[in-house]
C-alpha cells in the first residue's frame, strides 16, 4: 500500500506544474491569435487602428485610450472596471454579447486556449505592477 501512495505522489507532484500553468496560456501561440485582432488592433505601440491600442492593456480602465472614440455603450461598461485576467476572459468570447453597442465587430475567441494565449500575449505589452 505504502509504494502505491508513494507513485501516487510521485505522479501528481509530476503533473502539477501542467496543470497549474495550463490556464496562463503561451504567449508565442497567442501572437498567432492576435493575427485576428491586428486588423484592427496594435498592441506593440499606442497608435489606434480602427479600435484602440491594446498596448498597457491589463490595469487600464476599459474605454479610455486617448486618442480612440469609443461607443457610450463601450465607456459606460468600463465605469468602475480595469482590464484584467477575468474580465478578459468573460469579454473575448463573444464581445457584443457583454457589451451591447459595442463598435467592435469581431465576434469573439471560441477556445479557451485561445483566449489564455492571447491574454499572455497581451501582457508582454502590459507594464508590470
Amino acid at each position: 500500500m505504502s509504494k502505491f501512495l508513494t507513485l501516487a505522489c510521485l505522479m501528481t507532484l509530476a503533473i502539477a506544474p501542467t496543470v497549474a500553468h495550463a490556464d496562463e496560456g503561451d504567449a508565442a501561440a497567442g501572437k498567432l491569435v492576435f493575427n485576428k485582432c491586428m486588423a484592427c488592433h496594435n498592441a506593440d505601440n499606442d497608435k489606434p487602428k480602427v479600435g484602440p491600442s491594446l498596448m498597457g492593456l491589463f490595469g487600464r480602465q476599459p474605454g479610455t485610450v486617448a486618442g480612440y472614440t469609443y461607443s457610450k455603450s463601450m465607456v459606460d461598461f468600463g465605469a468602475g472596471k480595469t482590464w484584467d485576467e477575468a474580465l478578459l476572459k468573460t469579454y473575448l468570447p463573444n464581445p457584443k454579447a457583454l457589451v451591447n453597442g459595442t463598435k467592435m465587430a469581431f465576434p469573439g475567441l471560441k477556445t479557451d486556449k485561445e483566449i489564455a494565449d492571447v491574454i499572455a500575449y497581451l501582457k508582454q505589452f502590459s507594464p508590470r505592477k
